[in-house]
C-alpha cells in the first residue's frame, strides 16, 4: 500500500451503558490493509441508515463485536488493491454494493443474491464507511456513474435497490395502479415515490409533518396525508374513490400497520421491508382471505437491482434527496436526527470535512 499515513480517523462504536453502544471519534485507528480480493478505498461519502441505529442499540440478529465502524452506504476512490485484483486500479471512483454474498449457493446461482444464506452486510458484519478509509471486496464495487456525485451514489446504494426490489420485483407494480408510500420522507420513501411515478402509477404519500408532505408532493406524489392524524387511512382511501390502493409500500411496522391494511383494496398487495416502530403486528385473517389480499416480504435488493438502480439514476432525473452532509465528528447529532424523524431523504457523512 502506497499511502503515507498509517492511521486514520473513524467514528467507532464502543461499549456503552443503557443498552446502547457509545459513539466515539478515534483519530489513531490503523488504516486497514486490503486482503485477498480486496481494495482499499478513501471514503468520500457514506449514508446514514436505520441499520446503523440497530447496530448501535444491539438489535441486529447477530452480535457485532466492538469497537466497530458502521456505515453501509459508501462511495469513494480506490487507493490500493490486493495483488489478485486485476480489474481495478488506484484512482478509480467507485460505489459499494453492500450485500456481500457467497456467489456459490443456489440462491446466488439463481440471481437471488439477497437470499444468500451466508450473506453479510457491509458496515454491519464488516467495518464500514464511518471512517477515512475502508477495505471492500473488489466484487462489490461498481464504477461511479458519471452523472452522480459521491454523495448521490452513496445515498442510493441501499435505499435504491431496496425500493426497486419492493415495488418492481416483489409487488410487480403496474401502470395505472394506485400505490401508498408510507413514510415518504424516509430514504426509501423518497425513491419509492419516484420509482412508482416512473412505473406509471398514481402515488399517495404519507408523512408525519406538513413540511414533509409538501416535499413529497414536490417530488411527484399526487396526494399526501399525515399518518399521525386520526383517520389517515380513510383519507387515503378517499383519494381512490373509496376503493383502496392496489399496493402499499410499508416499512414502518407497528405504528402504521393497521392503517396500511385499512387503506388496501380488495385484491391489493402490501409489501414490507422493515418495522423500526415494532415488528409484532396484528392481522385479521378473515379480511385477508375474504378480500384476497397479499402480504409480501422484501429484503434489501439483488445484485441486478443494484445495477438497475444505478443505471436508472445515471440516465434519468431520479435522485435521492440529500438533506445535509456532515463531518465524522457530527455523526452523533446526525443519528439523533434520524431517530427523531427530522430527516427528509438522506444524511451523508463526508470524512474529508
Amino acid at each position: 500500500m502506497n499511502t503515507i499515513a498509517t492511521t486514520m480517523r473513524a467514528m467507532r462504536l464502543h461499549e456503552g451503558s443503557g443498552g446502547s453502544a457509545e459513539l466515539r471519534l478515534d483519530d489513531d485507528v490503523p488504516i486497514p490493509q486490503p486482503g485477498p480480493g480486496e481494495v482499499l478505498i478513501a471514503v468520500k461519502a457514506c449514508g446514514l441508515n436505520q441499520v446503523d441505529l440497530l447496530t448501535r442499540d444491539g438489535e441486529t440478529p447477530a452480535e457485532v463485536p466492538l469497537p466497530h465502524i458502521s456505515g453501509t452506504e459508501v462511495a469513494g476512490d480506490i487507493v490500493a488493491v490486493a495483488d489478485d485484483v486485476g480489474d481495478w486500479a488506484a484512482g478509480d471512483a467507485v460505489v459499494v454494493d453492500p450485500i456481500i454474498t457467497c456467489g456459490k449457493c443456489a440462491a446466488c446461482h439463481r440471481g437471488d443474491t439477497n437470499m444468500c444464506h451466508t450473506s453479510r452486510v457491509f458496515g454491519v458484519q464488516t467495518h464500514g464507511g464511518y471512517a477515512e478509509y475502508a477495505t471492500v471486496p473488489a466484487r462489490q464495487l461498481f464504477r461511479l456513474p458519471k452523472s452522480l456525485s459521491y454523495a448521490e451514489a452513496a445515498a442510493i446504494a441501499v435505499t435504491g435497490p431496496t425500493a426497486w426490489h419492493m415495488l418492481r420485483r416483489r409487488a410487480d407494480l403496474r401502470v395505472g395502479e394506485d400505490v401508498l408510500i408510507i413514510a415518504a420522507g424516509s430514504g426509501i420513501g423518497v425513491l419509492g415515490i419516484q420509482i412508482a411515478k416512473l412505473a406509471g402509477a398514481r402515488v399517495i404519500a404519507t408523512a408525519g409533518s406538513e413540511e414533509k408532505l409538501q416535499h413529497a408532493l414536490e417530488l411527484g406524489a399526487d396526494f399526501a396525508v399525515n399518518h399521525r392524524e386520526d383517520g389517515w387511512a380513510k383519507t387515503a382511501r378517499g383519494f381512490t374513490g373509496g376503493r383502496g390502493v392496489d399496493v402499499v409500500f410499508e416499512h414502518v411496522g407497528e405504528a402504521t400497520w393497521a392503517g396500511s391494511l385499512q387503506a388496501l383494496a380488495r385484491g391489493g398487495r402490501l409489501v414490507t421491508c422493515g418495522g423500526h416502530s415494532g415488528f409484532e403486528v396484528g392481522i385479521n385473517l378473515w379480511h385477508l382471505f375474504v378480500k384476497e389480499q397479499t402480504l409480501i416480504g422484501s429484503f434489501a435488493g439483488t445484485k441486478q437491482d443494484f445495477l438497475d438502480i444505478m443505471a436508472l439514476a445515471d440516465k434519468s432525473d431520479m435522485r435521492q434527496v440529500v438533506q445535509e452532509i456532515v463531518p465524522l465528528n457530527d455523526i452523533p447529532r446526525a443519528q439523533q436526527m434520524l431517530r427523531d424523524r427530522q430527516v427528509f431523504g438522506k444524511l451523508i457523512v463526508d470524512p474529508t470535512l
